[in-house]
């Protein structure tokens, strides 16, 4: 039963964090671009991040216990490892883009090229932390194949 729960969590989490990433870079994002002035955009995806993000360190939480409880290849530590340290760079460029835009008032950038820079490295890493994410998924599957352990 327990392993049935971890199972159970562990996909609902990958779902919600890497599901709605493409979802949101997919649709919403292109939607919102296309309805709204840029500066609308990203605020609604200035505060859309955060809550990836925050939902990435619950499901990095959630897919230890499950290589814990599975005993998975080494490779998928270094794939946990790749999504985590990616996750970490990501909240810590959140608030260095945040910062050169002006919220409060017409939404001006005060330093384009500084924003420009981090908000392609933001975008990449997203990009290769949910390519690293498709490749743990797979590996993922097949260890679930295997019995968990002995009896």
């Amino acid at each position: 039963m327990i392993e049935l729960l971890r199972r159970f969590l562990v996909v609902q989490a990958l779902m919600l964090w890497q599901g709605g990433f493409l979802f949101y870079t997919a649709v919403v994002v292109p939607t919102g671009t296309a309805e709204f002035t840029a500066f609308e955009q990203s605020r609604v995806t200035r505060i859309v991040t955060q809550w990836m993000n925050g939902l990435g360190v619950v499901s990095l939480a959630l897919l230890a216990w499950d290589q814990w409880a599975t005993r998975p290849a080494r490779m998928r530590w270094v794939l946990w490892g790749g999504m985590a340290a990616s996750l970490a760079g990501l909240m810590a460029l959140h608030p260095m883009i945040a910062a050169r835009v002006d919220y409060t008032g017409d939404g001006r950038i005060s330093d384009y090229g500084g924003f420009y820079l981090r908000h392609r490295v933001y975008l990449w890493v997203s990009t290769v932390q949910w390519a690293i994410g498709l490749v743990y998924v797979l590996l993922m599957l097949r260890a679930w194949r295997r019995p968990d352990g002995p009896g």
